[in-house]
């Protein structure tokens, strides 16, 4: 999920992960756009590359860059933040494995912590604090043959599964998929999304309702607010 925000800390340089240290893109404070929390000040722990390229991806920029930073110093920065919601997000946090580390140590700190995650990693390691966002991939993306379903065995109630609609063809899969692994069952919230350039959100809200999917329908809030604008 791309969120935007006018405190945006930006970072440079090039140097991998350890499980002490992440690879780090930006560190910012804004408003959740997406998912459960949405509309909530929220710090973003942004974390540098990914393994996937959906062709929709909208945060790109993440691929490549970032800079190497201690958990400590991520935590430092997190705290400075005056909320108690802390989304990871990347790229892909999960292709780090000091993400393990920095997730536990936010939610030590008391901190309510949300992974966003495209679900093509194994999930059955992060703290059972945190609540997973899998944004499982449709044929639209390019990726659905990255998906690793032997992460629903690993959902509860507390995660959340995303599914970014394209077109009708990933509306039906998407439906296919909730029923086929009974995801509206085994977590809270099942989230719809339009992709931003290829779907008409009317039309999508539309499908669910007379469906009678027991799904949320969601817009990117931040893309409503300000746009495309990058660096925000």
């Amino acid at each position: 999920m791309r969120t935007t925000s006018p405190r945006s800390i930006r970072i440079s340089a090039e140097t991998p992960g350890s499980n002490d240290t992440l690879r780090i893109t930006e560190i910012f404070f804004s408003l959740q756009g997406e998912a459960r929390s949405v509309g909530r000040p929220t710090t973003f722990v942004r974390l540098t590359g990914c393994p996937l390229r959906c062709r929709y991806c909208d945060t790109a920029y993440a691929f490549t860059g970032g800079s190497t930073l201690s958990v400590d110093e991520v935590c430092r920065r997190v705290a400075d933040n005056p909320t108690r919601y802390v989304t990871v997000t990347g790229g892909e946090p999960l292709a780090q494995p000091g993400v393990h580390v920095l997730m536990s140590r936010l939610a030590d700190a008391g901190h309510a912590v949300s992974l966003e995650t495209s679900g093509a990693l194994d999930i059955a390691a992060v703290d059972t604090r945190v609540s997973r966002v899998v944004d499982f991939k449709t044929p639209g993306s390019g990726e659905a043959h990255r998906n690793r379903f032997e992460n629903v065995r690993h959902l509860g109630a507390r995660d959340q599964v995303k599914f970014v609609i394209c077109d009708r063809r990933d509306y039906e899969w998407a439906r296919a998929c909730c029923a086929e692994h009974d995801l509206t069952n085994r977590v809270d919230d099942v989230l719809f999304s339009p992709s931003a350039d290829e779907m008409d959100p009317a039309e999508l809200a539309d499908w669910i309702l007379a469906d009678g999917l027991d799904v949320r329908f969601q817009i990117q809030l931040h893309k409503v607010l300000w746009g495309d604008e990058p660096g925000r």
